[in-house]
């Protein structure tokens, strides 16, 4: 039998009172849009060690999980097929803010001014808003 598997992605989120990081994507799907940093868990990897790598290969900022913030596992959430991200929620520890990897741009917009934004990524964000009321 051929089995037909989601594919796992881990998004960090980076909050600064009321600015959060999102990266420029380089690459299809959305090329040119803003989202939140992260990327494709790598076989062996632990999704904590991915969310750590991606939001540092595409922004240059060294962070740490401060929590688990939630999972979005919407079948249309990604057009190039099903994927699962688990969502954190990071601090950063060291590093300078760029543009790199698969990322054209790093920085950070006002939680009330945001751009459009790929993915779903203004869901999880609206969540993260929320609980943070």
């Amino acid at each position: 039998m051929n089995y037909k598997n989601p594919k796992l992605t881990a998004d960090g989120v980076v909050l600064e009172k009321d600015k959060i990081l999102l990266i420029k994507r380089k690459n299809n799907p959305f090329k040119g849009k803003w989202a939140l940093p992260g990327g494709f868990v790598e076989y062996g990897e632990k999704v904590e060690v991915t969310v750590i790598r991606e939001v540092y290969e595409e922004t240059g900022l060294k962070t740490s999980i401060i929590k688990l913030f939630g999972v979005y596992s919407d079948p249309n959430r990604d057009p190039r097929g099903h994927t699962v991200t688990i969502v954190y929620l990071l601090s950063i520890t060291g590093g300078k803010l760029k543009g790199d990897d698969d990322a054209l741009d790093a920085k950070f917009f006002n939680v009330k001014k945001l751009p459009d934004l790929s993915f779903d990524h203004n869901v999880i964000i609206k969540d993260i808003l929320r609980s943070n009321e």
